[in-house]
């Protein structure tokens, strides 16, 4: 099996665990049932005089196939993060992002999977980091954090930035318990 989520100090790669895992026994069951309900299919439909024909059979095995797809698509979720950013795979489309833009890597209590916030407020789904997936997914999420600390480059302004609606201020500095003055 791969490492679980880095390959060196400078370079995070995870994806999730048990979704593939999930993913790769169901595809093929979904083939077999299909094949299995297509073997079925012969005869009268009903009380119709219309039959199940070759087609018929080769429709439904079909479907399994097409349904089978769909259930690796999950199997497609990574991260990967390095000095130039971080590149997020989810199971449609992606995203190649520079630090600069990254405000926050999120997994936030309660959450199915982490996010990275932007410094325009835009959320962006990882489903690569999955709670599911536990121990993998908070290394995963520390393993970035780490990454985004050590290439994060404040602006000239990042000290007189105003706080977010709905969070609280900053504290300053904390001298033995008490709130340092000016």
């Amino acid at each position: 099996m791969e490492p679980a989520v880095a390959r060196d100090p400078d370079t995070v790669s995870v994806r999730p665990r048990r979704i593939r895992v999930v993913c790769w026994v169901l595809a093929p069951a979904l083939v077999v049932m299909f094949a299995l309900l297509s073997i079925g299919l012969h005869g009268s439909t009903g009380s119709g005089a219309a039959t199940f024909q070759r087609g018929d059979q080769l429709a439904m095995t079909g479907l399994g196939v097409l349904g089978a797809f769909v259930v690796l698509l999950f199997t497609r979720p990574r991260v990967e993060a390095d000095a130039r950013g971080v590149r997020v795979r989810n199971v449609f489309g992606g995203y190649d992002l520079p630090w600069a833009v990254v405000r926050a890597v999120r997994f936030d209590r309660g959450s199915a999977w982490a996010s990275l916030e932007l410094h325009d407020d835009e959320l962006i789904p990882v489903l690569a980091l999955q709670a599911v997936d536990r121990e993998l997914a908070v290394d995963g999420v520390r393993a970035l954090r780490a990454l985004h600390a050590a290439h994060q480059q404040p602006g000239p302004d990042a000290a007189h930035q105003q706080p977010r609606p709905g969070q609280p201020e900053p504290e300053s500095e904390v001298v033995q318990g008490q709130r340092a003055t000016d």
